[in-house]
């Protein structure tokens, strides 16, 4: 019987995240050994990840409000922490693509609708139990049950039902089409654990990851050590792994010149070039996918009004920011979440200017003949957010806005500030698709809204975009999003980030993550030390 135009597209996808997953799937040293010594390039010899030592990471973000359950996991310390002691179904590569991981294989139904998943069959937990699919639905159902608060639920709303399909299968049914849907299993909270009394056991620590938990003290330290049971080659090298939050710059990189510390994030723009200089230091920089924002609530006066969001939009001059701030690292941002190496991203957006006189008609069609707003902000956010903040109060008065800028402390912001004060500042990672980008925090009841905004095209166009197979259609929807959360959004979206990492240079490590800091937060599992 010939193949309709989606069965056979629905086809050639199953195919590409198949066959050629499979062959990005597998491990280096595994083909390693397969090949002649004789040959290796020395490059090739060179990244052959060598077993031992102890690495030590300080971290700009942990908060005593942090915790093992994956559900909530939303920063750098615990997404470390995440993929150090768990994993999930799916890899995310540092290209964008996705290949197995706790998932040996996956399938979708011609109207992709129903996802069928085959597990890898013999993995362990650390407490010697295996992974089946009962754990996988466990896990999954912690997400998507009533009173769940999960940042990963929006992306799963459209999820019936997940039942096991023997021993080492499961199944996903969905009630809206979605082409994307396994790119969503490489999320950081949607790590596999253990099934326990009808849930989960998230308190444990325990996992498949290649470390096993040794002592967590919330916002303060991490300590791990190695997994001898891993099951994958090549990875989880160090015998032990210290991570712990210091929230002062100087601090960390005190830490790190005097060997206290091995890496560092959240490095000083303004002297970073300086510290790659050191001897034995390496900086390691990845413009990434991420971007800082400035959400305000709309459902708060005076945000409520979208001419006065479009007046602070236009009231920052991004140019002078990105050469004073940021120094030429990173990307000018445009108020909207998506850069080139998303695969729809619209190119054709203009840059959005500095234009104080601009943003005194929109206070004037406000209402407004000046305005006064305070700004919320912390280093936890980002490094240079205070600094940012005093910037941007400088540019506003020039339209007739004054902003009061609040500092606050580092512990607690994203607890007791984010989504609480009605405009502060944020950063997000980058995300795998489009799709997981835009419906995590601008659709409409996402628990990571922090705009609170909820725009009825918008959240028509996503809904209609991730069951779409016509890649050109697809590319007007999400063409289309990009402009409505850039003209009628809750966020300032000034800059789009690099991830800079001040390193010991012994420290190796293969092509690093675009889309998260750490390296994707895969650090520990990833990298080693040189010979």
């Amino acid at each position: 019987m010939p193949k309709t135009k989606r069965e056979k597209k629905n086809q050639l996808f199953q195919h590409k995240i198949g066959r050629r997953e499979f062959i990005l799937g597998a491990s280096s040293v595994g083909l390693m050994a397969t090949i002649a010594p004789g040959m290796l390039c020395n490059s090739a010899r060179a990244l052959v990840p060598k077993k031992g030592g102890t690495l030590r990471v300080a971290t700009m973000y942990g908060s005593t409000s942090d915790s093992l359950d994956p559900a909530i996991i939303n920063h750098s310390f615990t997404g470390f922490m995440a993929f150090s002691l768990r994993n999930p179904l799916v890899e995310l590569n540092p290209d964008g693509t996705i290949k197995p991981e706790l998932a040996e294989s996956w399938q979708g139904s011609s109207d992709s609708k129903t996802w069928i998943f085959k597990l890898r069959k013999g993995v362990e937990f650390h407490n010697g139990k295996t992974v089946d699919s009962s754990d996988v639905v466990a896990s999954i159902n912690h997400h998507i049950k009533e009173d769940s608060k999960s940042a990963v639920k929006p992306m799963l709303k459209s999820v019936t039902e997940v039942k096991a399909d023997g021993k080492y299968g499961f199944v996903i049914k969905i009630d809206q089409p979605n082409v994307d849907f396994p790119y969503i299993m490489s999320s950081y909270n949607l790590m596999i654990l253990p099934a326990k009394d009808n849930s989960i056991d998230w308190r444990s620590g325990i996992g498949t990851g290649a470390y096993k938990l040794e002592k967590f003290v919330p916002g303060v330290s991490l300590y791990m050590k190695r997994n001898p049971n891993y099951w994958k080659q090549g990875r989880g090298n160090f015998e032990e792994v210290e991570l712990i939050t210091v929230h002062d710059a100087s601090s960390r990189v005190n830490g790190l010149m005097t060997k206290k510390i091995d890496v560092i994030d959240g490095c000083d723009i303004k002297t970073v070039d300086m510290l790659g200089q050191k001897p034995g230091i390496r900086v390691d920089e990845k413009t990434g996918l991420g971007h800082y924002s400035i959400p305000m609530l709309t459902d708060k006066a005076p945000f409520d009004n979208n001419d006065v969001r479009t007046a602070l939009k236009l009231a920052v001059d991004r140019k002078m920011l990105f050469k004073n701030i940021f120094r030429g690292h990173g990307e000018i941002g445009n108020d909207q979440p998506l850069r080139k190496g998303y695969r729809f991203f619209d190119p054709e957006l203009p840059i959005r200017e500095y234009d104080p006189d601009k943003a005194k008609y929109h206070l004037k069609k406000a209402g407004y003949d000046s305005i006064k707003v305070s700004l919320h902000t912390s280093e936890a956010a980002f490094p240079e957010a205070v600094d940012l903040a005093v910037l941007y109060k400088e540019h506003a008065a020039k339209a007739g806005i004054t902003i009061n800028v609040v500092r606050q402390p580092a512990d607690g912001y994203w607890s007791n500030v984010w989504m609480k004060k009605p405009w502060c500042f944020s950063f997000w990672h980058g995300k795998p698709t489009e799709d997981y980008a835009l419906a995590i925090a601008y659709s409409a009841n996402a628990p990571w809204n922090e705009t609170h905004w909820n725009h009825e095209r918008f959240n028509n166009l996503l809904k209609q975009a991730r069951s779409e197979l016509d890649e050109s259609k697809r590319r007007d929807m999400y063409g289309e999003m990009q402009r409505i959360v850039r003209d009628e959004g809750g966020a300032v979206i000034p800059y789009f980030h690099s991830f800079i990492l001040g390193c010991n240079d012994n420290l190796q490590h293969g092509p690093m993550s675009p889309h998260m800091d750490l390296d994707g937060f895969r650090m520990a599992e990833k990298w080693w030390w040189k010979s």
